[in-house]
């Protein structure tokens, strides 16, 4: 792995996944994968929008979170509200920004924040990673819109890892 040296000294390669994983996909979980490969560190951020509603809280979202991350050593989840992505990066330590594209628009609009991520950070880089085919169209949005109709139960196991799909039925129970 290649990493930074300033001066003699090496410095962590550290990078931050940010999302509101609400809930946690196979999605999240293969760029979490990819990521924790790249770098020395990964900070898995849980970003609190005051304006979008969640189903689970954000405790909840970090708890699930750990539960599909727990083999990983090189990665913790964080919790961060009330700032850009990239100060948080900053503020953290983070080298690099990792997102995700599965569709042009994602493309339009990560190209743009990471433009302006880099007006503001300019030693942050942003990188780009694309999932594979099965996993590109798979959403917290779109997993929360199976919900429902009969059957449903089969039809999300797919898209989410077991103890995030055990939390939604446990969840969607309780209501």
């Amino acid at each position: 792995m290649n990493t930074i040296h300033y001066r003699g000294r090496r410095e962590l390669k550290r990078a931050v996944y940010a999302g509101s994983f609400d809930p946690p996909t196979n999605g999240h979980l293969w760029m979490i994968r990819e990521a924790v490969e790249l770098f020395d560190e990964l900070v898995v951020a849980i970003g609190v929008n005051p304006d979008k509603h969640c189903t689970f809280s954000v405790e909840e979202r970090a708890d699930m979170l750990r539960a599909v991350t727990r083999g990983f050593s090189k990665l913790r989840v964080e919790v961060f509200e009330h700032q850009f992505l990239v100060n948080y990066a900053q503020s953290i330590g983070a080298n690099y920004i990792v997102r995700g594209i599965r569709t042009a628009s994602d493309y339009e609009y990560e190209r743009t924040m990471r433009y302006i991520n880099s007006d503001l950070h300019p030693d942050i880089t942003t990188i780009f990673l694309l999932p594979p085919r099965e996993y590109a169209e798979v959403s917290s949005t779109m997993v929360k819109g199976l919900v429902g109709p009969q059957g449903w139960e089969n039809v999300i196991r797919q898209y989410l890892p077991e103890p995030v799909y055990r939390k939604l039925i446990a969840y969607q129970k309780s209501q």
